[in-house]
């Protein structure tokens, strides 16, 4: 939400909860005070990529989620009121580049929740998800319903997806090798590509929080406790992730002594504010989930 979208002066507060399905999505806030005076959330801040400097009353009952950025603090008393309203918060890294939250965090609705326990509890209907998930990155659905054919078919596109990458960039390519244990222990290509997949995991985290789905019901994604999460960051590997972890890396290389992490924390910022990231993150959520914007209704396909 932009600075337009915020009241300057005193907000009064109403005293009716406002569903989720009625509120307008993220507000994003940094480099400020966030606290609470007569009974208004205010933030008080210097000039950011987010808001220009000044005093805002933050309309915290009409969002879903404040995500507070780098150089901010919040008071004791606007966790109290946003808990009392249901207004979720989490902190940010720039461009929502690292999400950190203490939970339990909900939002105090279950609809779509419900929607993806009930998609990814029948096997016909995850097998279907996972289908569609593969058909976003290949631009069509295939006719595969073995899920180990799609995901052998998808490993090999996206060693093409390096390669050409690569060789955009002019950037020597012996393949995708890591240590998850040690991600700096390979070259600077490989750990620019750990450093963005990070990245664009912490956007697909603010996205499933933002929309209350569950974080461990993947439907390609099994083993891992964000496993939803890693099903939606790698919707977007080729058209996000890569192209930007070459361009780190082509940049790193022709600079030595450049601290690739910051630097490519810097663009990640940069380019989800310019692409709608997490935007398009939480659409692209609701449409595998078949939950409408209206807050919850579902259909099969």
């Amino acid at each position: 939400m932009t600075a337009s979208s915020l009241f300057s002066g005193r907000l009064g507060l109403a005293e009716s909860r406002i569903p989720h399905a009625d509120r307008h999505g993220l507000i994003w806030l940094s480099r400020g005070r966030l606290f609470v005076e007569d009974g208004t959330l205010r933030f008080v801040c210097t000039k950011s990529d987010d808001l220009d400097a000044g005093d805002y009353a933050i309309p915290y009952q009409n969002v879903s989620l404040i995500l507070l950025g780098p150089g901010s603090t919040v008071s004791h008393d606007v966790l109290r009121v946003l808990a009392r309203h249901g207004t979720l918060l989490a902190a940010v890294g720039e461009g929502g580049t690292k999400f950190y939250t203490a939970p339990p965090m909900g939002q105090g609705h279950s609809e779509v929740a419900r929607a993806q326990a009930r998609l990814w509890a029948d096997e016909s209907e995850r097998l279907s998800v996972a289908r569609r998930m593969y058909a976003f990155r290949f631009g069509k659905i295939l006719p595969h319903r073995d899920i180990a054919v799609l995901r052998g078919i998808e490993g090999a596109r996206m060693k093409e997806t390096y390669k050409l990458a690569a060789d955009r960039f002019r950037i020597s390519w012996e393949g995708r090798r890591y240590d998850r244990s040690n991600p700096n222990a390979t070259d600077v290509p490989n750990q620019a590509i750990n450093h963005a997949a990070t990245f664009v995991e912490c956007a697909a985290d603010v996205a499933v929080a933002a929309v209350g789905a569950l974080p461990p019901l993947g439907f390609i994604h099994e083993d891992s406790s964000n496993s939803f999460t890693l099903d939606i960051a790698d919707l977007f590997r080729a058209e996000v992730t890569i192209p930007m972890a070459f361009k780190v890396a082509r940049k790193a290389l022709d600079e030595p002594g450049l601290n690739l992490e910051r630097t490519l924390r810097r663009e990640a910022a940069m380019e989800f504010r310019r692409a709608k990231l997490i935007s398009h993150m939480i659409e692209r959520i609701k449409e595998l989930l078949h939950v409408d914007d209206g807050g919850g209704n579902t259909q099969r396909e």
